[in-house]
């Protein structure tokens, strides 16, 4: 087993990212809002085995096919890098909508709430170098078994991840209502997402494979 230090750590970088605004974040709140709590929960629950697969993917040493492949992983980077400019514009273009703004949206059956919830965090990069990248740092090999250490981290992330990500879908609503007849809070929170998508592309495209 790691030191407790090692999973403190590693839990708080992980905290760090998931208060990061990114493609899960935007999408559980959009869903939370147009379709209510139980929705949010079921796209949650997607966005959970996405963790799951990455976590014993990088325990078992699968996903560092990725890395050895650079015409995988450049591609899985720079889609992820198009994919967070898409949502940066959508956030801050004329006639663009804060993710706390109500808005209605087709309702979708619990089976495609999942899947969507899935393939948002599966197709996320930042999600794959999280656990090939900064995962690793925290394995201690005279500490006990390596697999065991990746699965006590990676299960430390996921439950960091879950808990506040269960905590805005249920609060999404609220606060929802509250920006409701408060165009100025809900510009500036546009603005303030987009430049924050905008940013991580940008991070993101520029970063170099380690």
């Amino acid at each position: 087993m790691p030191e407790t230090t090692a999973p403190l750590a590693f839990g708080l970088i992980a905290l760090g990212l998931v208060l990061t605004p990114g493609p899960n974040m935007i999408y559980l709140i959009s869903r939370s809002i147009s379709q209510g709590r139980a929705a949010g929960l079921v796209s949650l629950a997607g966005v959970g085995l996405a963790f799951l697969l990455y976590m014993l993917s990088a325990a078992l040493g699968i996903t560092a096919l990725l890395f050895t492949v650079p015409l995988a992983y450049e591609a899985l980077r720079m889609a992820g890098v198009a994919y967070l400019l898409y949502l940066a514009w959508q956030a801050v273009r004329p006639g663009g909508r804060s993710p706390f703004q109500w808005r209605q949206l087709d309702r979708d059956s619990p089976r495609k709430l999942f899947a969507m919830g899935f393939l948002t965090n599966l197709l996320n990069p930042k999600v794959a170098v999280l656990y090939l990248s900064l995962l690793p740092q925290f394995i201690q090999p005279g500490h006990g078994s390596v697999l065991l250490q990746s699965i006590t981290l990676g299960g430390t992330q996921m439950a960091i991840s879950l808990a506040v990500n269960a905590l805005i879908v249920v609060t999404a609503g609220s606060l929802a209502r509250f920006t409701t007849g408060r165009p100025l809070w809900l510009a500036a929170q546009r603005w303030m997402m987009g430049t924050v998508l905008a940013g991580l592309a940008l991070h993101m495209c520029t970063q170099s494979r380690r």
